[in-house]
This record gives structure tokens, sequence and C-alpha cells, in this order.
């Protein structure tokens, strides 16, 4: 385990993205005295179950850490006081050169441990979306408890206005046709995001004819299809001028005739699929605002409910359609930054190889035809 200190962590815990980290530590500030937490950890070994996960973008420096070429890695950082986070921690690189050994100096734990295996199926995601990561541990056969997934305190402030507007027309619904106040709208939105899973709201599950215990899983499906659509939205203007940049991008120093070819094939190629995903991830989500628009237009809350309930099955897709989104906005915006070292021909190569591999493989038209049929 290294020494080196993590700085900020104070300011990644009250400010980090959903999409980017996943603080165990706050979980189990605010969950440890229950018996959900105790009884269904996502780690079995405490460190790791209050430890901050990250997807992090590799400098440079960095990439020797690792046997092949990547740009981003999970990194697991301890804290060294978890009650002073100003006073940084210790980290490891998930699949890093020597990681089984460094987690067997640190934790004792065999390469063959659960808590291994579950850190390598986190790896393999493009982001900690809880939505896709839920599926993803499920998948793998790690059933943590719902206090694990849970939407950042900064992404709840940033989606609130968004969510609200998204969920007048059920506020309408409710109240009769009566005028809709701003209060009224802000406190359903509210509920329906609440990180609380013993929050509950009686007159929504009533719409939703959700038996109780079926209230928990679907307000989470709602949650999983409002958070993608936001984050579709922010990223809306961000990805197509990125797409353009990928266009006109040129790369420093000498560009002998092959990297020349490449990259001059690679701009159209990355800039179709790029936009291409952001159709597809698009197509997908109008299958929810049809089924949102079928309760709210034509009083029909049976089939929303069904599809709530149903919707486990594309987050997977959705959710590694929008990583991969937000890997290549997050990583250009960083290493083509003003200020950032010029890019070299064999390094741009390297930056579109990775884009193509995140955007390859990733269209789900059979999976959503199947789940609406």
């Amino acid at each position: 385990m290294t020494d080196r200190a993590i700085r900020n962590l104070e300011h990644l815990r009250r400010s980090a993205s959903t999409a980017r980290v996943l603080n165990l530590l706050k979980v189990a500030d605010e969950h440890g005295h229950t018996a959900e937490w105790a009884e269904n950890p996502m780690f079995q070994t405490p460190g790791l179950n209050a430890s901050l996960i990250i997807k992090h973008r590799l400098r440079r420096n960095e990439t020797d850490s690792f046997a092949g070429r990547r740009q981003v890695a999970t990194k697991v950082v301890l804290p060294i006081d978890a009650t002073d986070l100003k006073t940084g921690g210790r980290f490891v690189f998930v699949n890093q050169i020597g990681f089984e050994r460094v987690m067997l100096a640190a934790f004792g734990l065999p390469s063959d441990h659960a808590d291994i295996r579950t850190l390598r199926l986190m790896d393999q995601l493009p982001s900690l979306d809880p939505f896709l990561l839920r599926e993803q541990l499920r998948r793998g056969g790690v059933f943590a408890a719902p206090c694990y997934f849970a939407i950042s305190e900064a992404d709840l402030e940033r989606m609130s206005a968004f969510v609200e507007k998204e969920i007048e027309p059920l506020v309408t619904l409710s109240m009769g046709g009566n005028a809709v106040s701003a209060g009224s709208t802000a406190r359903m939105a509210g509920k329906i995001l609440s990180n609380d899973p013993g929050d509950r709201l009686d007159a929504l599950r009533a719409t939703l004819r959700l038996e109780p215990e079926q209230y928990q899983e679907g307000i989470f499906c709602w949650k999983g299809f409002l958070y993608y659509k936001w984050c579709l939205n922010s990223l809306m203007s961000d990805i197509v001028g990125v797409a353009d940049e990928v266009n006109t991008v040129k790369p420093y120093g000498p560009v002998d005739a092959g990297a020349r070819d490449y990259i001059n094939r690679g701009r159209g190629v990355l800039r179709t699929n790029i936009m291409k995903t952001c159709e597809k991830v698009s197509q997908t989500l109008r299958y929810y605002d049809d089924a949102y628009a079928g309760l709210t237009r034509e009083g029909n809350p049976i089939a929303f409910r069904d599809f709530l309930l149903e919707a486990p099955n594309l987050f997977s897709r959705l959710g590694d359609q929008l990583g991969a989104i937000q890997h290549i906005v997050s990583f250009w915006r960083f290493r083509f930054d003003p200020k950032a070292a010029p890019v070299t021909a064999d390094e741009l190569i390297d930056i579109f190889m990775d884009f193509e591999t995140g955007l390859m493989g990733r269209d789900f038209d059979d999976m959503a035809r199947e789940l609406m049929a």
C-alpha cells in the first residue's frame, strides 16, 4: 500500500459526482448502526467497507503502474484519519502491477477472496453510478444492502430543478388538475430522490399501485431513469463540443504517414460513434418517457409500474453507454486543458483507441426490444 497522501479528500467527499466516487466511509457513518449494513456489506473487510473508491483519470506518470495501457483506473483510498479527511489517505489501484501482493500484505486477502472479486467487478465498469453498479454486483453474486446505492448529495442538489420539472405532470395529476405549487412539486421530488429507503410517500405508492415491498425497488428504478436523463441532458452541450474538437485537434511534434492516416480516419469514426451512442441512450430513455406519459396523460399507473419493475434490465447498458460518454468528456477536458502538456501523435492515437474501445459493442436494440415485447 503506497504511503503517498491523497489531497482534498474532504472536498471530494462534499462535491464528488455519483459516477466518479463511491463514498463507503459516508455510508458507514450514516448506516453503520443498521442491521442491513451489518448483514449485507459491500465488502467483508472493515477497512475496505469504509474506504473511498474513485474512478481516477490516470496521469502520465501513473500509466506505468499497469501492464496494459488504460486511461482510467479504479482507486481505493483508505483515509489516514476517518474523522479528519484533510490528513489524506493511502491508496491502491485495482489490478495495478502487484495488486494481489499489496492486498495480501495490507489486508491479508488471498487472490480468490470475495472482496478482491468485488473490486475487480467494479474495475470492469466505466463509472460507479449506483444503478449500473448494483446490477454489475448482482450479476457477480454480490447482494449489498440498498444503503450502498445512493446518489451523492452534490448530484442530488444539481438534479433537483430537473427532477421537479420532470415530475410536475404527476403532481398535477395527483392534485386533480388544481393549481400546482412549487412547494408541492419540490416535496414530491425530494421524496423520490431521497437517499433514505425508509422515507415513504403513501400517496405516491398508492398512485403507482405498488405493494409496500415493491415500493423501494420501484422508486429506485424511477430514480435511475431520472438520473440517466439528467446525466444525458447535462452532458449534451459538452459532448457536442468534444466531438467537434475531435475533428480539429492536431498532435504536437512530428507525425509519420501511418499515424496521420490513423488520426484522420479516427476523427470521423470516433465522432460518429460518440453521436450514435448519445442517440442510442436517448432512444432507450424514450421508452421511459412513453411509459411515464401513459401514467400522466392516460392515467395508466399499472403499465408505468410494470415498466419500472422491469427497468433494471436496461440499467447495465444505459450505465455503460453514459459511462463511456462521461469518460470521453471528462478525460478530454482534463487532457486538453490549455494548461496541460501538448499531446503527441502517439498519445492522441492512444486516446482515440481508448475512446473507441469504450464505445464498442454497446448496441442494445435487441435488449430494448425484449424488454418492450
